[in-house]
This record gives structure tokens, C-alpha cells and sequence, in this order.
């Protein structure tokens, strides 16, 4: 009496709704189609980034072996020894000059006579122009050895990029359009195995309803038997009854104990694939909440939708319609490659050296603007072959979009009318229980005042038994009817969906 509280305590009460919301958070399937539909997203906002410019900076250090010459080695003149040059010819014309005045005797005499001139004449074969001009020419050399001959040994370089698509021939357009549809295609796909989850963890959750609802039955059942086990054996005693009456109740006695323990076991392996749905472990105690309920609950009568309703709610038809728009997207993007392409272009780039002011080992800025003009003129009829790859895939999802409606007219049609006809079940075979309840209410006084035999009293356990099992069936059948109506007619709103209607609503 003490640990009886515990145990009640260890054991976890799920709702219907509970078990559906834990089913849809375990969902391995599920967690799947949510990463999927996650990387849908981001390529979504990957095709939208090709509408802005895209701008690169670039760096560049390049360390470069060798000599450069500008012109031939060959061709270029030199100046370092000018001065020795000049001089030789300064000489020369001295010694012309001497040799003219020498060819005049009077001449001669007479200069060879004056100071001044002979003062002159000493100045003039004093004078030193061969260091100064040699030096000069060697300046020069030098100036014009780094003009024809560019330090390059380090080059750096740094360029800023942007480009800016103006007319991409609809690629850009038709591969956004595409971006969006495969995003609303991926959270199709999800929304069409939530309902699945959905219908699986209803299916389970009714399971384990009617499971514990016949072990109820067994044991009553058993129960039943074993109190007129007793009273047949009573009845032995005094003579009122046979051996073979008794021995006749005592197999069903225990037929009815091994359905008992059938149904027991049965009970808890339908407990355990309840847990697996829902996400918890095998060996967890549940209770439902409608598992000790006294009648199977009827559900609500769901709105009948016209099949244009049912069509354009059902993930199949529209997982196909947005595929085939997709391949019509496609059918742009192909047609696209056959159509001129615009794009403007800018760049500032600063290098070092520079030739801005002649040739130079300092930074230099450069930058340039301009439009790029792509035209394609033949390319084998490739992209024409694509387009029309691209439509005949197109007409494929077409026609299967129209089997789809079909098919899902058919399956609507078909649920519809096996729902009817469990409706009708569960009427009869309540009103079945009924009978076979107040049978078995006078077979039962009818054997217990000896008018009835055992037989007769056998017999109307076993309708009592077949009847309520009957109700307890026709109950869980309506209830997997409805389920599946539900998920055929597309009624059910998956937490995506809901989440993506409340943003289309607020813009």
C-alpha cells in the first residue's frame, strides 16, 4: 500500500494530442525534411545575391629573378669617358693650332716673343676637362642604366574589383523564381510526412485503445467463467449437474485465462511501439487517456471538401505542380544561355612600381569603368537542346500531376464511403451489445436457477464476448477511417506551415 502511490506516480498519462506532439519532436524523418528545408532557405538567399554587385580586393608580392632591359644593350650609347674624349680632340686642336702659327716664321717669332701669349698657351694646356666630363658622362650612364633597366626584382600590387550584372538574359530572374520553389517544394516535403507521423502515431495510440479495451474484455470474460466454473462445480455436488458440464466450462475457463494473457502481452508490445513513435523509451509505463474509457470516442464529423479543395491542400499535387514549375524556370535558364549579357565593370588598382611619371619603385593609383557585352553566336545548338530537355521534363511532372488527381479522387472516394459503412457498424454492433448483454443477463439467471444448461449459458457468454469485441473494432475502425480521411483530404496544418502563413500574413 505504501510503493502504490510510486508506481501510480511512475506511470505517464498521453493524450492523444500529447502523443502526436511528441511524435512530431522525435522524428528522425521529420528532423531531416527540417534541415532540408533549412538549406533550402540559404539557397534561396545564395540566387538572391546575384542581383547585387559583387566587389573583390585583391593583393599581390611577386619577387622576380633576371635582369630586364627596356631597348638592346647594344644600341645604347655611353658617356663615361667623354671627358678623355674631349680632351684628345682639346689636344688635337692645340696642336693644329701650334703647327699653324709654326708655319709662319714671322709669326711665330713674334708670338714665341709675347708673355701674354705664351702665359695663354700654358693656361690652355692646363686646362683638365677629362675628370669633370668623364665624371658627368658616368651620371649619365648610370641615369640612362636605370631607365632602360627597371628595378623589377619586387613588384607589389593592390586592385579593387566590382562587377555589376545589368542583363543576364532572365538567368538571374528565372534562377530566384527557382530558389523560391525549391524552398516551397522542401516544405511540401515535410508537410507530407507530418501528416504521415501523424496517421502513424494515431494508428499506434488506437492500437493500444483497442488492445486494453479487449484485455478489459478478456478479464471480465474471465471473470464470468470462473464464477459459473464455481457454481457449475457447486451444482456437481448436489447432483443438479453433470461432469460433462463441468468439465465443458472448465475449457472455457481456461480458453478465456489464455486469452487473458494473450491480451496482456499483446497490450504491452502495443505500448512499446507507441513509445517508439512518440520518441520514448520501450520500457516507459504510458497510460492513454481514452485507454480505460467505457466507449470508443466518435470524432468529430471533419468538413467535407470539394475536390478542388482537397487537391490544392494535398502535398503530393502540390509537391508535383512546383516541380513542374521549377523545370519551366529551368526552360528560362536554358534560354538564357542563347541571349545577349550585359554586365558593367569598375577597378582601382595601385601598383608599385609605377609608370604614371615615367618609371618608377613607388605606388602608383590606375582605375577603369566600362560595360562588358557578351553575345553568344553558335555553340553547337546546345542551350536550344537544353530548352527543350527542360520542357519535355516539364510535361512529365504535368502528367503526373494529373494521375495524381485521379488517384487522390479515387483514394477520397474510397475513404469516404468506408467511413460511411464503419459508421453503420458501430450503430449495429452497439445495438448487437446490447442484445447479446441482456442474453447473457438471462442465460446467466436462467443457469443459476438450473432452467438453463450449461450450453445454452456457454453460449451466451460467447456472444456477449463476440459482440462487445465487434463494438470495440467497428469504434477503433471509425477512428483509423478518420484519421486517414483527414490526411487524404489534407486537413491537417503541419507547425511549418502554420509558422509560413503567419509570414505571409504579416507582409
Amino acid at each position: 500500500m505504501a510503493l502504490s502511490p510510486i508506481a501510480a506516480a511512475a506511470q505517464q498519462t498521453l493524450t492523444l494530442e500529447e502523443c502526436r506532439q511528441m511524435a512530431i519532436e522525435k522524428n528522425k524523418t521529420l528532423d531531416e525534411n527540417r534541415t532540408k528545408l533549412e538549406m533550402a532557405g540559404y539557397d534561396r538567399k545564395i540566387a538572391q545575391a546575384n542581383y547585387f554587385p559583387k566587389i573583390t580586393a585583391y593583393g599581390t608580392w611577386q619577387h622576380l629573378g633576371g635582369g630586364f632591359s627596356l631597348i638592346d644593350d647594344t644600341n645604347i650609347p655611353t658617356f663615361a669617358n667623354a671627358g678623355t674624349m674631349v680632351k684628345e680632340s682639346y689636344e688635337n686642336y692645340l696642336n693644329s693650332l701650334t703647327q699653324i702659327i709654326s708655319s709662319s716664321s714671322e709669326i711665330a717669332a713674334l708670338l714665341m716673343q709675347s708673355e701674354i701669349f705664351q702665359d695663354a698657351l700654358a693656361k690652355l694646356k692646363s686646362v683638365d676637362v677629362t675628370t669633370g666630363l668623364n665624371s658627368i658622362g658616368s651620371k649619365i650612364d648610370e641615369s640612362i642604366d636605370k631607365a632602360i633597366h627597371p628595378d623589377l626584382s619586387n613588384v607589389y600590387g593592390a586592385a579593387v574589383s566590382l562587377q555589376q550584372p545589368i542583363f543576364m538574359g532572365g538567368k538571374i530572374v528565372a534562377a530566384n523564381k527557382m530558389a523560391k520553389l525549391a524552398e516551397d517544394l522542401a516544405r511540401m516535403e515535410y508537410n507530407g510526412n507530418y501528416d504521415e507521423a501523424l496517421v502513424e502515431v494515431d494508428k499506434a495510440y488506437w492500437q493500444v485503445v483497442s488492445v486494453a479495451n479487449k484485455r478489459k474484455l478478456a478479464e471480465s470474460y474471465n471473470d464470468l467463467l470462473q464464477k459459473m466454473l464455481h457454481n457449475v462445480e457447486l451444482s456437481v455436488k448436489e447432483g443438479v449437474a453433470t461432469q460433462a458440464d463441468e468439465l465443458t466450462v472448465k475449457v472455457k475457463a481456461n480458453e478465456a485465462e489464455m486469452t487473458l494473457t494473450q491480451a496482456t502481452n499483446g497490450l504491452a508490445l502495443a505500448k512499446m511501439l507507441l513509445c517508439k513513435e512518440v520518441g520514448l523509451p520501450l520500457d516507459t509505463q504510458i497510460t492513454l487517456a481514452d485507454e480505460n474509457s467505457e466507449k470508443i470516442p466518435i470524432p468529430d464529423d471533419d468538413i467535407e471538401k470539394s475536390m478542388e479543395e482537397i487537391y490544392e491542400a494535398r502535398s503530393e499535387t502540390q509537391r508535383l505542380e512546383t516541380a513542374a514549375q521549377i523545370y519551366d524556370q529551368k526552360v528560362n535558364i536554358a534560354r538564357a544561355d542563347m541571349l545577349p549579357k550585359v554586365a558593367f565593370t569598375a577597378n582601382y588598382a595601385v601598383t608599385n612600381p609605377t609608370m604614371n611619371h615615367g618609371f618608377k619603385n613607388e605606388w602608383g593609383p590606375h582605375w577603369s569603368a566600362g560595360v562588358i557585352v557578351s553575345v553568344p553566336i553558335f555553340h553547337g545548338f546546345e542551350a536550344l537542346q537544353k530548352t527543350r530537355k527542360a520542357k519535355a521534363e516539364a510535361t512529365i511532372y504535368r502528367t503526373k500531376y494529373d494521375d495524381a488527381r485521379e488517384m487522390i479522387n479515387l483514394q477520397v472516394t474510397q475513404l469516404r464511403q468506408q467511413q460511411k459503412e464503419a459508421l453503420e457498424r458501430l450503430k449495429m454492433s452497439e445495438s448487437n451489445l446490447s442484445s447479446a448483454e441482456e442474453n447473457l443477463r438471462t442465460a446467466t439467471i436462467g443457469f443459476e436457477a438450473g432452467v438453463v444448461d450449461a450450453n445454452t449459458a456457454l453460449g451466451a457468454h460467447t456472444a456477449w464476448l463476440q459482440a462487445h469485441s465487434a463494438y470495440i473494432d467497428a469504434g477503433i475502425e471509425v477512428q483509423m477511417n478518420n484519421a486517414n480521411i483527414k490526411k487524404a483530404q489534407g486537413s491537417y496544418t503541419s507547425d511549418v506551415q502554420a509558422a509560413y502563413e503567419e509570414q505571409q500574413k504579416n507582409k
